[in-house]
Parts: C-alpha cells; sequence; structure tokens
C-alpha cells in the first residue's frame, strides 16, 4: 500500500482524507501492525484509484 501511495504523489494525510480514514489507522495499516477489513481496505482502494485486487498484488522476494 505505501509504495502504491507513495507512486500516486500522496502523503499519509492526504489518502487519510481521501479515504475518510484515521491518519493513524493509515500509518499502522502500512507498517502491517493491524489486520484491517475488506471495506477499509476497499475505501483505501477507491482513494487512491486503484482496484480492491492491486492491494494484493505484491511480489515476493
Amino acid at each position: 500500500m505505501k509504495k502504491i501511495r507513495t507512486e500516486k504523489g500522496l502523503t499519509q494525510e492526504e489518502l487519510s482524507y481521501k479515504s475518510e480514514l484515521d491518519i493513524s489507522q493509515i500509518g499502522r495499516i502500512e507498517r502491517g501492525l493491524v489486520n484491517t477489513s475488506i471495506s477499509v481496505l476497499n475505501k483505501i482502494a477507491n482513494a487512491l484509484q486503484i482496484e480492491l485486487k492491486e492491494l494484493f498484488d505484491f511480489e515476493t522476494n
């Protein structure tokens, strides 16, 4: 999520505003400190203007 957010040139604060989520929640999700619901992830995907499934597409190295 952080990679997508930064590629789109958004700060955590901007993503927080666009997704109507608390900025601290955005930070906790990005750091992997909390599990979150699909509905919250859907808000984030909408704010990032991506499909929800893109939040689950990640490469393992």
